[in-house]
């Protein structure tokens, strides 16, 4: 999401951002075309009212009256001697029919707006759904929280503050300046000649302003995701004491913030008062030579009048693009940063034509596998080994060995550098993803609950799935006990995180989230390593009876809990190292010894001590 250079962002580049938020305000083009039919009836009732001016105190009011055309004599003469009210009448009905077509058109203009920027923001949400493990991995949650959000409102100003509406008023100028030159050609030059100077001004302005609002961009972005790391990170800051650091972090990028915004306050203000202070200079021109040629009798009184207003008139809109202009460049900004969002390709996809699996045991393959998070990097180097169908097999390793990137390429939140991984037989990049995610059952070590009751946070997406088998799930977890002592038991409200959960609850939820998808697979990425004697017990209880018949690979740092495992692998550097049973790996002079004997000799040796 790098800044583009300023040719690049020419008047081409911005039709082709508005073409693409053309997309989604397509589908409901027929009541956006009908707002755009609206706006230009806006006008007609706006500018017919300095002539309806001009019509009555030349009529009326003028000291040397004169006539007006046909069809206002016509209704003078039908409203028998109320002519001046007639007049009222017609220009009330002008009010009446401006104030009626500008609600029309942004009451249809603001519908059209929320449904296709709640269409963009479902589509945004849809695509960064998709994105693969290594985009996360390199983008701040508070950035993307930025694009769904700051980015998103930024175009909904855009629509109403009526940025879309500046073709009509740049129609609306040159009505204005077609009826000025009807009226009197001298003092609608002599109108104009404020034109030149503040096209000079606005052009000045629009390069300076188009460069601030991407920087705006930026350091909200940036001040979102700094606030989205220190607030989850609260407790951290709070323990040690980083809170002075923390508010100078803070204070740093919210005064970079703050000089971006003063920049845009300063050019925003010196555009808007120069075309307030040109629109004075030209009344003040117009009165002084319009009110000469009134003196004079070369022109009437309702004319005069009638220009000054079309004069106000005709610097309004000028007044208007000002401020429309620095909200439409806000939202090309906006619309910038969205569109190369939804432009990062989605690396992890399902095949086009995805192999038919068959209802399989469970077994995994992996044949020759080298992967790199980084280009040169590697993280497992030539990794092969075969899981048959029930087996339960435990993957140790010192850390950094790559044990959990061994469960995020065969979830394939990761493809694999070199070589392939086989499920029941097949690729996993052959086979439909959502179909692959189902077969596996995941327990993570960072558990993540969502803000939401129980019941859903086990249920997930199961929506088929009832409240007699997620009791069912839990019971089998060893997770039912202390839902149940829970005040409202499975819609008991988990916050946060599960913050108001202790960390092995927090487990056996997951635990039991995971049976509830009865996985052919079950998998357990460090899922006892933070939990209490007790927990542990109770998960343990869990996969003796849970495990029968079902393939499981689990990954620990406690070798206490794999001892029963069929076969373990003992990874270093990306390298299987060794592979055996607890016993036979323990009576060899390997690395899987020496793990054993570092985690245990301390607690022999403080026994010895006690004894």
């Amino acid at each position: 999401m790098e800044p583009f250079a300023d040719e690049e962002l020419g008047r081409a580049y911005d039709w082709r951002l508005v073409k693409w938020v053309w997309s989604y305000v397509r589908p409901y083009r027929g009541l956006f075309l009908l707002s755009i039919i609206l706006m230009p009836l806006n006008s007609a009732f706006a500018l017919a009212q300095p002539y309806v001016f001009k019509l009555t105190i030349d009529i009326f009011l003028a000291k040397v009256r004169t006539a007006g055309p046909r069809w206002s004599m016509t209704i003078i003469s039908v409203s028998r001697g109320h002519g001046l009210l007639a007049m009222g009448l017609i220009y009330l009905l002008l009010l009446v029919g401006e104030v009626l077509s500008f609600y029309g058109q942004f009451y249809l203009t603001m519908m059209v707006a929320q449904y296709s920027l709640s269409d963009l923001r479902l589509a945004l949400f849809r695509h960064v759904e998709r994105l693969p493990m290594a985009f996360f991995d390199r983008t701040p949650v508070g950035r993307l929280v930025s694009r769904m959000t700051t980015d998103i409102d930024a175009i909904n100003e855009m629509f109403s503050a009526g940025s879309l509406t500046l073709f009509i008023d740049f129609l609306t100028l040159a009505g204005i300046v077609v009826i000025m030159f009807t009226f009197n050609v001298r003092l609608a030059v002599w109108s104009l000649c404020a034109v030149p100077p503040l096209l000079a001004v606005i052009n000045f302005f629009r390069v300076r302003m188009r460069i601030v609002f991407r920087e705006i961009r930026d350091r909200l972005a940036a001040l979102n995701a700094y606030l989205s790391e220190a607030l989850s990170g609260m407790a951290v800051v709070q323990l040690f004491a980083h809170e002075r650091e923390s508010r100078r972090e803070f204070g740093v990028l919210n005064q970079d913030n703050r000089q971006v915004q003063r920049t845009s306050n300063i050019y925003d203000a010196c555009l808007y008062s120069s075309v307030e202070a040109l629109s004075s200079i030209t009344v003040a021109v117009v009165l002084w030579i319009g009110g000469g040629e009134v003196l004079h009798k070369q022109l009437s009184l309702g004319t005069l009048v009638a220009f000054i207003f079309y004069a106000q008139l005709f610097f309004n809109p000028l007044r208007e693009v000002s401020s429309k202009y620095t909200t439409l460049q806000s939202a090309l900004a906006a619309i910038e940063r969205i569109e190369a969002l939804m432009a990062t390709p989605i690396a992890i996809t399902s095949p086009l034509q995805p192999k038919r699996t068959r209802h399989g045991a469970g077994s995994i393959v992996f044949e020759h596998v080298s992967f790199e998070y980084r280009r040169g990097e590697p993280v497992l180097r030539d990794l092969s080994f075969r899981v048959t169908a029930g087996q339960k097999v435990a993957i140790v390793g010192p850390t950094g060995s790559g044990k959990s990137t061994i469960i995020k390429l065969l979830n394939r939140f990761y493809d694999v550098t070199a070589g392939r991984i086989l499920v029941d037989g097949v690729d996993v990049r052959e086979w439909e993803l959502k179909k692959l995610r189902r077969t596996i059952g995941l327990v993570l070590q960072d558990v993540f609950l969502f803000a939401d009751n129980v019941f859903e946070n086990v249920r997930l997406s199961r929506v088929d799935l009832d409240e007699a088998d997620i009791l069912d799930s839990l019971a089998r977890a060893q997770a039912l006990r202390f839902v149940r002592q829970l005040p409202d038991g499975l819609r008991q409200e988990i916050h946060e995180r599960g913050a108001n959960l202790s960390a092995g609850q927090r487990q056996l939820l997951s635990f039991a989230r995971a049976l509830a998808y009865d996985p052919r697979i079950l998998v357990m990425d460090e899922a006892t390593s933070s939990v209490d004697s007790e927990t542990e017990r109770l998960i343990q209880l869990a996969l003796n009876e849970l495990l029968t018949d079902r393939t499981a690979l689990v990954i620990a740092h406690r070798l206490s809990t794999i001892e029963r495992a069929d076969r373990i692998l003992v990874l270093s550097n990306g390298v299987l190292r060794e592979s055996g049973t607890h016993e036979e790996l323990l009576r060899r002079p390997g690395l899987y010894r020496r793990l054993f004997e570092l985690q245990y000799a301390p607690a022999e040796s403080a026994r010895e001590a006690v004894g």
